[in-house]
This record gives C-alpha cells, structure tokens and sequence, in this order.
C-alpha cells in the first residue's frame, strides 16, 4: 500500500474522476466575482459547479475578478489528518511566479515541522507550470506513490516529468493578461498591439512563442505544435480550453489524425486562470505516455 498521499492545488482543471482513481487531494484557489443580478461573492473554484456563469460575468461585468490563493489554514486541514494517519505528503502547486500558493504550502509544511513533524515527510513542489502541465507532475507523482516510490522518489518523478512537458496556448486577446498583471515575458508583445492571436507558453512564467494575425492561424500552430510533439516521441496529449468548445472539439479531430487515439483529456480551465487568460483560450500538451502512466 502507498504510504505517500499526493496534494494538489485547483488549477490544473483535470476531470474530477482522475483525483478519485488516484486518491490525489486538492486544496483549491479562491475567485471573488460579482454574478450578473447578485452582489460580490468569494468561493473555492473547485465547489463552482460550473464555469458558465462566471464567465457570462467576466465578459459583460466592468471590473476584473479577483482570484487568491489557500490559505495556510486551507492547507493545514487536508495535511494534518495525512500526517496522523501515517502518511507521508508530495504537494504539487501552480507556478510561484504567477501565484503565492506555493509559498501558503510551504507555511503550512514549515508549521507542521515547527510542531516536530520530521521535515522528510512533506515535500512542496513547485510546478513552474499550471493546468494540464501541472496535472502531468501531479499525477506522475501519484504513480509513483502507488508503486511505493517515497516522498524524494515522488518528487524526483515530478522533475523529470517537468522537463518534458511543453504546454502552448492561443489567447484571443492579451487584454485579460494585460489588466490582470500576469502577462510575463509576454509584455513585449504589447508594444505592438492587443490585436494579434499570440501564441505562448509557461515556463515559470508566460513566455511568448509567436505572434500570428488570426484565430485561424493561431489554431493550425496549435496542430503544428501537436505534430512536432508526437515527432518527438509524445504518444499522450490533452487539450483543455476556456470557452471555445467548437474550437476544442475541431483540434480534438485533428489530433485524432495525428496520434490515432482520443486525448488522455478535455476540459475547461476555470476562473482562476480564466480571469487572466480571457474566453477563447486553446491550449494543447504533449508527453511520452510512459512517464504518467495510465489515468
């Protein structure tokens, strides 16, 4: 039996039934967001029981959402019933440049060890990624855990998942990244207009990959992008979107042709990422199936 339990943070938006199969526990992100005809609110991403509504709102609403991160205490409450029942924590988070979640982690890890919890016990890491990207590391980490890996085997796995995985997105507009301060290295592109379809990456932070002019072309970089990974020896990919199902559903087609299997998975990045990525995000990822294992 593992003796190692995997924690994770909201935003990689993989299906729930994933962390169900893998016992994987997740420690969500807040969003603070005014419902069209309601007043301001604060909930857990993960209890929204879906993205519809809010982004109805973050179109038509003036003011940016907010989003923060768990607190300590958020963290503490999954961690401390882990640890009195003898096992041992790998704790997989969203970037530390775009988020403070890693470092809530690691509060609550350094308070459990100030109490004499043996510091091997717990490990943080940071993803230096999100969404699908950070689900891979999660989820490596859970195979691991299931083989019997310990705490410095699982996280070893997450690192060396990390140097494989490669994540591209399409924004419809840098506008939502612009207001909401998390555009990265992709601030140069500003200086030319917020009318281009950038195509970008994250690599601790947002990085530019290219800019094209139209959706139409930013869709088939994106197809590009999945053939040069499956060249490359990936033969498991995932697709996940924001608002742009028709998108989603037409470069699952594509991908089909290239891979000649379905996705490991499809879904929708919530309002975490969304308020600072904006509708109309696509974004694919490739990885030899071999460092996952099955979902």
């Amino acid at each position: 039996m593992a003796t190692v339990s995997v924690v994770c943070d909201s935003t990689s938006y993989m299906p729930a039934d994933v962390f169900q199969r893998h016992g994987i526990q997740v420690v969500s992100l807040y969003v603070n967001w005014t419902p069209l005809g309601s007043g301001p609110v604060q909930q857990r991403e993960s209890e929204l029981p879906d993205f519809d509504a809010f982004y109805e709102s973050l179109r038509s609403g003036s003011e940016l959402p907010t989003t923060s991160q768990p607190s300590v205490g958020d963290f503490l409450e999954v961690y401390e019933p882990l640890i009195e029942a003898g096992r041992d924590i790998v704790s997989v988070h969203l970037s530390g440049s775009i988020s403070g979640t890693v470092a809530s982690a690691e509060q609550a890890r350094d308070t459990l060890i100030e109490r004499g919890v043996d510091p091997t016990r717990i490990a943080v890491v940071d993803s230096q990624t999100a969404c699908a990207g950070m689900g891979m590391l999660v989820l490596a980490a859970a195979h691991a855990a299931e083989a019997g890996a310990d705490v410095a085997e699982c996280v070893e796995r997450t690192r060396a998942v990390r140097r494989e995985v490669k994540i591209w997105f399409a924004v419809d507009t840098l506008e939502f990244l612009r207001r909401g301060g998390r555009i990265g290295a992709a601030a140069a592109l500003l200086g030319t207009t917020l009318r281009i379809k950038p195509i970008l990456t994250l690599e601790a932070e947002i990085t530019p990959i290219e800019k094209v002019r139209t959706s139409a072309r930013a869709f088939e970089r994106l197809v590009e992008y999945l053939r040069s990974r499956h060249e490359d020896g990936c033969d498991a990919w995932f697709v996940q979107h924001i608002q742009a199902h028709d998108q989603a559903a037409a470069l699952i087609e594509r991908g089909r042709e290239i891979y000649g299997c379905d996705p490991e998975f499809v879904s929708e990045i919530g309002p975490v990422i969304g308020t600072h990525a904006g509708p109309g995000l696509l974004g694919v990822s490739g990885i030899p199936r071999r460092l996952l294992g099955p979902f």
